[in-house]
């Protein structure tokens, strides 16, 4: 069966129009209230892209929706945030009566603003679905309200002030999403607790099996393919968990390893450097010395 070709969605007005809704009242932005949405209206949605950021807050709905390669029920009570350019299907949606919000923003909305830089620095917007936001009641009431206050706003009388209020808003909804986030790897501890077990597994297999020999280095993008999570939430969650980013815990990992290795076999640091996965030993020897203060040799020579 023929893949549906990628439709994008370039604008916001495109998006009402394709939901059969009133034009927006504000050409860069939009707060969509989901009891009038319906995916009936166009045939696009079984393959499609947008080219503006999405936060949704939606309760009742039931379905299915495909988010890069994976199929996902989307229940009641989440929040999901993407950014333009990721690609989605949804493939199964029902009649049920719909509660919540979509807020779309293009990028242009806030170039000039200092959240135009800051937005980079939020990687919920790369999570997957499968991690959406799971909000409290008390966080729901937060997030509607705000929502609310932006909708009224954009149908007040667009003036000087709209724009600066509306991206006031939006940095203000971001820093709570950030806060409560937070609040979800607290009371998800145990089980993130599991996730850092399962990575230390998969690292310490990927060394026994000798993978650096063939892959090289392990990279943040193999991690977190192989524990079937986003590379910005297990980010998030080891950040959240021990201070440190993917990276630098795969380094901290590889300093233990070398550790071990040059303090109970006689292999060389060349050697050691290779069989960890680096392609020059320089480059091992510069991060070793960066952790520890110490050249390899210094630390074998510790010991002796």
């Amino acid at each position: 069966m023929k893949k549906p070709s990628l439709h994008k969605i370039q604008t916001i007005s495109e998006l009402h129009q394709l939901f059969a809704l009133p034009k927006p009242d504000h050409p860069l932005v939009s707060v969509i209230d989901f009891a009038l949405l319906s995916y009936k209206h166009s045939d696009v949605w079984s393959h499609f892209t947008n080219d503006f950021y999405c936060i949704t807050i939606k309760k009742g709905i039931k379905g299915k929706l495909k988010y890069g390669q994976r199929d996902y029920d989307f229940n009641e009570g989440m929040m999901t945030l993407t950014k333009p350019d990721q690609v989605f299907s949804v493939i199964q949606t029902n009649d049920n009566p719909v509660t919540g919000f979509m807020l779309v923003f293009k990028a242009d909305l806030i170039r000039h603003y200092p959240l135009g830089k800051m937005i980079a620095n939020y990687g919920f917007f790369s999570y997957s679905i499968a991690e959406a936001l799971h909000l409290s009641d008390k966080e729901d009431a937060i997030i509607t309200g705000l929502l609310t206050q932006m909708q009224e706003e954009l149908k007040n009388n667009i003036d000087h002030y709209s724009q600066d209020l509306i991206v006031s808003h939006i940095d203000l909804l971001l820093n709570y999403t950030n806060r409560f986030y937070g609040r979800q790897f607290i009371t998800r501890k145990n089980s993130n607790h599991d996730l850092v077990s399962r990575l230390e597994q998969l690292l310490s297999d990927y060394f026994e099996q000798d993978e650096t020999r063939l892959n090289g280095l392990p990279t943040v993008q193999y991690l977190s393919q192989e524990l079937n999570i986003s590379s910005s939430y297990l980010g998030d969650m080891l950040r959240n968990l021990t201070g440190l980013n993917t990276q630098q815990y795969i380094h901290n990992y590889l300093i233990e390893k070398s550790k071990q290795l040059l303090s109970t076999t006689s292999m060389t640091v060349n050697e050691v450097a290779f069989s960890l996965g680096f392609e020059y030993s320089q480059s091992f020897s510069k991060l070793f010395k960066k952790k520890t203060g110490l050249t390899p040799i210094q630390f074998r020579q510790s010991f002796n």
